[in-house]
């Protein structure tokens, strides 16, 4: 079985961002659905991985059940945009964590996506009301993705990032703007924690 689980936590390593298909999963390692489900609960559990589910809360047609899978070291992630995903998923769900534990409130992280394609990474929600959108992009020079608009619309969150990770650190507040824009990954997630 560990030939297996080992399995499994290779095949995760390369469908980062992606959504989980159970199925897909069993197949690659050999085991039943049930087997994957518990499987992958005890990586989560060993802090292997986490799973990031997807928020349909005034979001019509949105998805809701297959949540993504990252890994808690993002260095061992290939692919670079799945890297760069994975760094950024790790960084929010670490100030999720750190702001909850701190009393400033109850924090989860969540993606979006609809049955149109449209998709979002990342939502941080305060006290189960969305709080900031993060798309993650390589390149500044990427155009801003409509999808940030449509679900900032959509679930009233008061911010929406478009991050790039190869712009340099600015020294300026994210958290001043409202509307979606594109904002160097340093300097967010320095503003994070």
């Amino acid at each position: 079985a560990i030939d297996q689980i080992e399995i499994l936590a290779e095949t995760l390593r390369h469908q980062i961002g992606q959504l989980t298909s159970y199925t897909s999963l069993s197949n690659h390692a050999r085991v039943s659905v049930d087997t994957v489900r518990r499987w992958l609960a005890i990586l989560q559990a060993l802090h292997y991985c986490f799973a990031v589910r997807p928020w349909h809360r005034n979001v019509p047609r949105a998805l809701r059940k297959e949540p993504k899978i990252y890994l808690r070291d993002w260095s061992l992630v290939d692919d670079t945009g799945a890297r760069a995903e994975n760094l950024v998923a790790a960084a929010l769900l670490k100030a999720c964590d750190g702001w909850t534990e701190t009393g400033l409130g109850d924090f989860a992280l969540h993606f979006l996506r609809d049955k149109e394609k449209r998709e979002v990474d990342f939502l941080v929600c305060r006290d189960a009301r969305p709080w900031f959108l993060v798309e993650v992009k390589s390149s500044g020079r990427a155009p801003l993705s409509h999808a940030l608009a449509h679900f900032q619309r959509m679930t009233g969150a008061g911010h929406a990032f478009q991050v790039a990770m190869d712009l340099p650190f600015v020294e300026r507040d994210c958290f001043e703007t409202t509307r979606p824009t594109i904002v160097p990954a340093r300097t967010l997630l320095a503003q994070l924690v």
